[in-house]
């Protein structure tokens, strides 16, 4: 039987030698420390033998399996060890290799605009205020004037979630929650983004931006507000901006107007910008209705105000010149990087 020891321990020095992977070192130990090995075979055998015998036999095998781990643990060590410096050679980094060179991106058009319209109004003392996009009816619509048969209630104008939930279609609920939450006087500017059932072209987006405006407090006349909208439209466009209102109807003001600049490009005299006509609308205003005051508890004996909203892709497209709108969600590298 110490002759088989004896066998075992050369034949795994062999087996050992020629292993070129940990895994073949593991097979390794397998077949000779295994329940099922070669040399756990022999111990359990050793309960035949005679008593002297069997203790020169396990003393034998106590030897051989301890050399023989101790090997197993020194080829595994050298074979990792070439395996990983193997590795390193494989992955060598050339330090003279140019770097990659990554690009930096750009704030987009209407988040620009965005954030320089935002700056013009706190300049004037606004606080910018915000609100959720998934709006109710009654914050959307009913809240803000709008009657039952409000046209803009149809179901070709709104993307409905439930009957009493809906895409915000202006970001004028933030001025009804303001009113709810703050007491007048108040200035405050809500930017966001808003959504309506247009089919895309040139000038009409399903998704767009706006930021309106709401000024309550005592004595607030139709005069604050004009001087108000043509103090932003000079910062806007240029010192010698011109505005011009004229009526309108919006179920949320009254009087109503809209607002129109005289043409940045043309000064006014006529171009391809401003349609020949020297003037280019821009906005919606008016004073708030006082069915709105109501609705947030204002007292209307006591407070009015005045409110607007602004279509910010418009402004950009304006500003910049772009003459289509879907040209700013079509996420081409080559427009956007003209903004830098």
């Amino acid at each position: 039987m110490q002759k088989q020891l004896i066998t075992i321990l050369e034949e795994t020095k062999n087996q050992l030698s020629e292993a070129d992977s940990p895994e073949a070192v593991e097979e390794i130990r397998v077949r000779v420390l295994g329940k099922k090995g070669r040399l756990t075979e022999i111990l359990r055998s050793m309960g035949g033998l005679a008593a002297e015998e069997r203790k020169t036999v396990g003393k034998k095998a106590n030897e051989v399996r301890a050399e023989i781990e101790s090997l197993l643990e020194a080829r595994r060590k050298e074979l990792n060890l070439l395996k990983k410096q193997a590795q390193l050679a494989a992955e060598v980094i050339d330090v003279t290799e140019p770097g990659r060179v990554r690009g930096l991106g750009v704030k987009h058009p209407v988040t620009q605009t965005i954030d320089e319209m935002s700056k013009v109004f706190m300049n004037m003392g606004f606080e910018v205020v915000e609100g959720p996009e998934v709006e109710t009816v009654f914050m959307n619509f009913d809240a803000l004037n709008a009657g039952p048969n409000h046209p803009s209630r149809d179901l070709t104008d709104t993307f409905y979630i439930t009957d009493k939930t809906l895409l915000r279609t202006q970001t004028s609920p933030v001025q009804v929650r303001t009113l709810l939450s703050k007491e007048p006087p108040l200035k405050v500017i809500s930017p966001g983004r808003v959504f309506r059932c247009d089919t895309p072209d040139a000038t009409h987006s399903p998704v767009f931006h706006q930021v309106e405006g709401l000024v309550v407090g005592e004595g607030i006349t139709m005069a604050d507000l004009k001087g108000t909208l043509s103090e932003f439209a000079r910062q806007m466009f240029g010192s010698g901006t011109k505005t011009k209102f004229r009526p309108h109807h919006f179920p949320f003001t009254e009087p109503s107007a809209e607002v129109d600049v005289s043409c940045f490009k043309c000064g006014g005299k006529g171009c391809k910008v401003c349609k020949g006509s020297g003037w280019i609308e821009i906005l919606g205003c008016g004073m708030v209705h006082p069915n709105v005051l109501k609705v947030g508890g204002v007292d209307t004996e006591k407070y009015t105000g005045f409110a607007f909203g602004i279509g910010v892709e418009r402004i950009a497209m304006l500003k910049y010149e772009v003459d289509d709108i879907r040209l700013f969600y079509e996420n081409d590298e080559r427009f956007l990087k003209q903004f830098k």
